[in-house]
């Protein structure tokens, strides 16, 4: 029983809207009362009612070293004895920069923000404002935080302008949102074609994870990038998912792409909340107070995120296999869940890149938002909870990706797969 969760949502709901401060946190995608924790140490999670289980949301991604790493505990601490914000510059700004650009391959110039979602909305602007052109392009499944200019769902075919999927959104913001099919390169052509020197950026997730985990098709993302190129857009990656999870520089790292502009968050903040945005030094220096492009935030860069980001990439730099390892028990858990899945009859497809990873209950394959949606959601929400009790927490909704951590063991893969083949013989 988890009875002290029960109460502690209750209670919350008296007090903060649905009970949660983040949609999918409150179990409606799996049903059920959501858990509520106490604490994390390494790749282990504690509920308030006492049971543990292995983490594989681990904080949606930020934790790549897992909950309570030392060399990051330490770090905040030291930061929060000096002051938690100051509002000024800081040399720990400088330090975490440098640490960024040095890893990942486009970015020259960049900006801390207080989120992912800021950062996203940030680059719109900048895009925007660097190419004199309002319309962008976004991938249906793609998600780049809530600002309304992302909230914005395909019509009826792949050209259709977007129309608001959330209300609040308005007609004429959703007017200059085009909606295309992930992995489709026929589709941007046409795009571009029909909409000749009006777009002013692509933004795609170049692994997408907020549809479960769906790799890019080889040479999807270089088409991407010829097609920016030939029509005078920028390319814009979102990597805040991605950046430092699949490799030290990215999918741009990985896949050899360079685009325009990056944004990043997650793991730079090693568990604290951050985002960033970077990218050329032309088109960064178009920002105030250089150039006449707006950007500000009050918390943008504070003390305690940044030394927790220096604490995981100086960490991250310094291990040499850190991404091969990962990757390592990243297959064997895909791999492993394979066989299980064919073993008790299930039609699936997964798939794994650095230390994200995802399984689909359908045939697949899945390469983008039309062919995520054939899984089989009921199924998952019965193996979600029969692996939590079996003290694995798995993320509570068919469509996120799942992550490792440097804390996570072989140990762990078996406990996981274990618990999976018992979870499968009570559930089918």
């Amino acid at each position: 029983m988890r009875e002290r969760s029960i109460a502690a949502f209750a209670r919350a709901r008296n007090v903060i809207a649905g009970g949660v401060n983040s949609s999918v946190r409150a179990f409606k995608a799996v049903g059920g009362n959501p858990i509520f924790m106490e604490s994390g140490l390494g790749a282990t999670l504690r509920d308030v009612d006492g049971h543990e289980y292995i983490d594989y949301v681990l904080s949606w991604g930020p934790l790549l070293l897992g909950h309570a790493h030392p060399s990051v505990v330490r770090a905040i601490t030291q930061a929060a004895a000096k002051g938690s914000s100051f509002g000024t510059p800081t040399n720990a700004e400088s330090e975490l920069a440098e640490l960024i650009i040095a890893m990942v391959p486009s970015i020259e110039r960049l900006r801390f923000t207080s989120s992912g979602t800021e950062a996203a909305q940030s680059a719109v602007r900048l895009a925007r404002g660097a190419t004199g052109r309002d319309k962008i392009i976004k991938f249906a499944g793609c998600y780049h935080g809530a600002a309304d200019t992302f909230l914005i769902s395909a019509g009826s075919s792949a050209l259709t302008l977007g129309v608001p999927n959330s209300p609040g959104v308005t007609e004429g913001t959703a007017r200059d949102t085009l909606v295309l099919p992930f992995n489709d390169v026929a589709a941007v052509e046409r795009a571009f074609a029909e909409n000749p020197n009006t777009i002013a950026a692509i933004f795609v997730e170049p692994y997408a994870g907020n549809m479960g985990f769906v790799p890019a098709l080889p040479g999807y993302l270089a088409a991407l990038r010829d097609l920016c190129t030939r029509n005078g857009a920028l390319l814009v990656f979102d990597e805040v998912m991605t950046g430092f999870r699949i490799a030290r520089g990215g999918v741009q790292e990985r896949e050899h792409i360079r685009p325009d502009l990056t944004i990043l968050g997650k793991v730079i903040g090693g568990g604290l909340p951050v985002g960033a945005f970077g990218g050329q030094a032309e088109i960064m220096e178009q920002l105030t107070p250089d150039g006449s492009i707006f950007h500000a935030g009050t918390l943008s860069g504070n003390p305690l995120a940044m030394a927790a980001g220096i604490a995981t990439l100086k960490l991250i730099r310094d291990d040499a296999t850190l991404y091969e390892r990962l990757e390592v028990l990243a297959r064997v858990l895909v791999e492993g869940f394979d066989l299980l899945l064919e073993k008790h009859g299930v039609p699936h497809c997964g798939a794994y890149a650095g230390s994200m990873w995802g399984v689909f209950f359908t045939k697949g394959p899945v390469t983008d938002l039309d062919s995520a949606k054939s899984t089989d959601t009921a199924l998952y929400a019965r193996f979600f909870h029969a692996m939590l009790d079996r003290g694995i927490y798995l993320a509570p909704a068919a469509f996120e990706t799942a992550f490792l951590s440097t804390a996570h063991t072989t140990r762990d893969i078996e406990a996981t797969l274990a618990a999976a083949d018992e979870a499968l013989t009570e559930i089918l």
